[in-house]
């Protein structure tokens, strides 16, 4: 009986730590693109399963708006959302795969300088949702949660698309919106590692943006591809909780309004910890934080947030 009880609280402590892997990353490009951490993001999960998420998260700082000689200066703004998701695993030619869909509601207040002004504002709106197809191609064969309990894992290599629609809150009088009004295809390539209790990731990626033809009163605004790197080091804790030490780089992504450039291309990087603790079989939470290393230009904030899983 003992050795049952045993038994069973491990699959319940897994399901939960499943819930962490699957639907704990549904939130962090939310806000601000380029600067999102994504732990685990390719390591193998059992296939069938369904979890639902949810999530708060709180940036404060500084922004670099889109264009030249823009007329809005010294801007700094708190942004609070609210997200959403839902993320299922399945087989994709043998091998582990997951889809994952979040969407968030997304609240700022800030200050700063438009056309010599001092200004002050708040808004609310939906931010763009996103759709995210990951396939662990290699050292992931496809398990149901009873096999993949007991199967080793050592290196996974995989490959991603995360796609952005436009249809978040805009408006073109707005320098400062919740949506993008253009397209963003995000392709990307990782791996992780596991040795005992330690994992290692690392995952590249490149953002690919549509132009928006109705930019800033009727304007058009152009973006160049944006490359990033992140690495973390995670260590598992006991009971299936695991904590994360995140980095990243990213380089690129200047704009350009009506064909005048803005000399705004980044290359910045910042550094966050996650930790993520199960509850029970069904539920799990996940607090994480970042704050920016480097910042040549664009967006420079302290993030913090909380979420919680449910495996369905």
């Amino acid at each position: 009986m003992f050795l049952n009880l045993k038994t069973n609280f491990a699959k319940h402590i897994q399901l939960a730590v499943t819930a962490a892997i699957l639907a704990g990353n549904l939130f962090a490009s939310s806000l601000v693109a380029s600067q999102d951490l994504e732990p685990r993001s390719y390591t193998n999960v059992p296939i069938g399963e369904t979890f639902l998420a949810a999530g708060v998260v709180r940036s404060e700082g500084d922004v670099a708006p889109s264009g030249a000689a823009s007329p809005l200066q010294d801007l700094e703004l708190t942004i609070d959302a609210l997200g959403v998701g839902v993320a299922h695993s399945f087989e994709l030619e043998g091998s582990s795969a997951k889809i994952d869909v979040a969407a968030s509601r997304i609240c700022f207040e800030g200050s700063g300088v438009f056309n010599g002004v001092y200004k002050e504002g708040d808004r609310c709106g939906f931010g763009d949702p996103k759709v995210r197809l990951t396939w662990n191609f290699y050292g992931a064969p496809a398990m149901r949660l009873a096999e993949y309990s007991k199967a080793e894992h050592g290196l996974v290599i995989g490959t991603s698309l995360q796609v952005s629609a436009p249809i978040g809150s805009y408006e073109n009088g707005n320098l400062i919106n919740m949506g993008a009004n253009r397209w963003m295809a995000r392709p990307g390539l990782g791996m992780s590692f596991r040795s005992g209790r330690w994992y290692y990731d690392l995952i590249t990626s490149v953002r690919l943006y549509e132009d928006n033809d109705d930019f800033f009163n009727g304007s058009k605004l152009e973006q160049d591809p944006l490359y990033s790197i992140q690495g973390h080091i995670i260590y598992n804790l006991d009971r299936g909780s695991w904590i994360s030490l995140d980095a990243n780089f990213y380089r690129g992504g200047e704009t350009t309004v009506d064909g005048v450039a803005a000399d705004n291309w980044k290359q910045n990087s910042r550094w966050g910890l996650t930790y993520t603790k199960p509850i029970n079989r069904h539920h799990s939470i996940k607090l994480y934080a970042s704050t920016g290393v480097v910042t040549r230009a664009g967006d420079d904030f302290d993030t913090f947030g909380i979420g919680w899983l449910y495996r369905l």
